[in-house]
């Protein structure tokens, strides 16, 4: 598995996305993708899923060192004391004494984006979460956090698949060095069916859904969060790393429409 370097952190490029996974379901999900080899956990305050999660990473007995766990804070609480109670109560039902990277989930019209960053910083600077980072940001939110504020971001965490253009934005972080995790690298099951995506995955004896896994995880700066709550699933997304694409593939694959968004809540910033 290949790994992203930033901020002082080690992300494997492949994780396992929970977003509408809770109870037993999201525990044994999470047992299952980390018996098979996934080391890298994404959650959230807003998931409700973070006792299960703890659940499944205590019984698992993998190494702390050997895992990635990301959650998020809501932009509900993004006011400092908010953030550290929300802080607080994600470390305790994860049973972990840190966290790798700690985000913020969306960005707030109302948010003080100094004193924001000023709290995630201190608990980065506390050991309680080896690093900060975005979701959700814009290019001009990322300039105001990256250039103005200097945070020292670790990621954006943005809806990026094969269907929806983010090229403005992964300049804007490429330029930075910073990386983009793709959330809805599938398109919420859209490809399965599309008839370029399965053509090329005929041709590699693959999947729709593992060709446009692999777009992604074939650039550079990108990893991906795929929801997979089936073993067959998950086990599915990691063989999409065995996938060679070429030339001919990825200029089939640009040819598509581009205009797709799965999340676009009424609190989403102005999209670039």
């Amino acid at each position: 598995m290949e790994h992203l370097q930033t901020q002082g952190i080690s992300m494997p490029k492949l994780g396992l996305g929970t977003f509408r996974m809770q109870g037993d379901i999201c525990r044994a999900a999470v047992e299952s993708a980390l018996s098979i080899g996934y080391r890298h956990i994404d959650t959230a305050e807003m998931y409700a899923n973070e006792d299960s999660i703890g659940s499944a990473i205590a019984v698992s007995r993998v190494p702390r060192g050997e895992l990635h766990v990301t959650t998020k804070v809501w932009h509900e609480n993004l006011a400092p004391e908010a953030i550290r109670r929300a802080f607080d109560a994600s470390l305790n039902k994860l049973r972990l004494d840190h966290v790798d990277l700690y985000l913020m989930h969306w960005p707030s019209r109302a948010a003080n984006w100094g004193a924001v960053f000023e709290t995630l910083m201190k608990l980065k600077e506390e050991g309680r979460t080896r690093a900060i980072g975005v979701a959700n940001f814009t290019t001009a939110l990322l300039k105001t956090a990256v250039e103005d504020i200097k945070a020292p971001i670790a990621c954006n965490q943005i809806e990026y698949h094969a269907m929806l253009d983010q090229s403005k934005v992964l300049a804007y972080l490429n330029a930075k060095s910073i990386p983009l995790v793709a959330y809805c690298p599938l398109a919420q099951g859209r490809f399965a069916t599309d008839p370029v995506l399965s053509e090329i995955g005929v041709k590699h004896n693959a999947t729709a859904a593992q060709v446009a896994l692999k777009w992604l995880l074939d650039q550079n700066g990108v990893a991906a969060i795929p929801k997979a709550s089936r073993r067959e699933s998950q086990k599915a997304n990691l063989d999409a790393l065995k996938i060679t694409l070429d030339d001919a593939d990825r200029n089939k694959i640009a040819a598509l429409p581009e205009d797709i968004r799965c999340v676009n809540p009424g609190f989403a910033p102005a999209w670039d």
